[in-house]
């Protein structure tokens, strides 16, 4: 009886270990010295595992910069403006990367005396928002992003509004002055 039962389990023990073994890939060392008739031999690589990962991510958008800035400035020489994409990076732990792009955002600055002056901003952001929304669909990376102004009167004293532009583009066009800062901007 207990050689019956020893029997068992070793068979059991067997089957389960050549089971992990096919499990995690490992085989038996084939004799490659006798070749199979008919069978062409060729080299084959495992598949690597390279851990990657996503990463949020902010890159400039250099042909588009070039544009809204020369638009930009041609309305005020002493503003500026710059256009960047927000999405993932797909970074791999070889070094290699790839950027997919979220959305578009543009960035305008603009020097002022006067940060008190709603219907002066306004009037600034509604130059500057029809252009923005007026760009070609195909030059726009991902979907629409904001437009962010950031009116500077020094280094200390700024006011920053942040506009939505698909929001824009569906509620606020046309509109002007103190009516469309109060629309977008929030005191913080």
């Amino acid at each position: 009886m207990n050689r019956k039962r020893n029997w068992i389990i070793g068979v059991i023990l067997t089957a389960a270990t050549g089971f992990v073994a096919l499990q995690n890939g490992f085989a038996p060392a084939v004799d490659s010295a006798t070749p199979t008739p008919g069978i062409t031999e060729t080299a084959t690589s495992a598949p690597v595992y390279v851990p990657c990962a996503y990463v949020w991510a902010h890159h400039n958008e250099p042909e588009l910069t070039q544009k809204i800035d020369e638009t930009v400035r041609a309305i005020n020489p002493t503003a500026s403006a710059r256009a960047g994409l927000f999405g993932e990076d797909y970074i791999c732990a070889d070094g290699h990367s790839t950027f997919s792009a979220m959305e578009t955002d543009f960035y305008v600055r603009l020097p002022t005396d006067d940060l008190t002056n709603e219907e002066a901003l306004g009037n600034w952001m509604s130059q500057i928002l029809p252009i923005v929304a007026e760009i070609p669909r195909e030059e726009i990376s991902g979907n629409y992003g904001f437009v962010e102004f950031s009116f500077e009167k020094n280094d200390a004293e700024h006011v920053i509004v942040r506009v939505p532009i698909q929001k824009y583009i569906d509620e606020a066009q046309g509109k002007t002055g103190a009516e469309l800062f109060r629309m977008f901007y929030s005191a913080q």
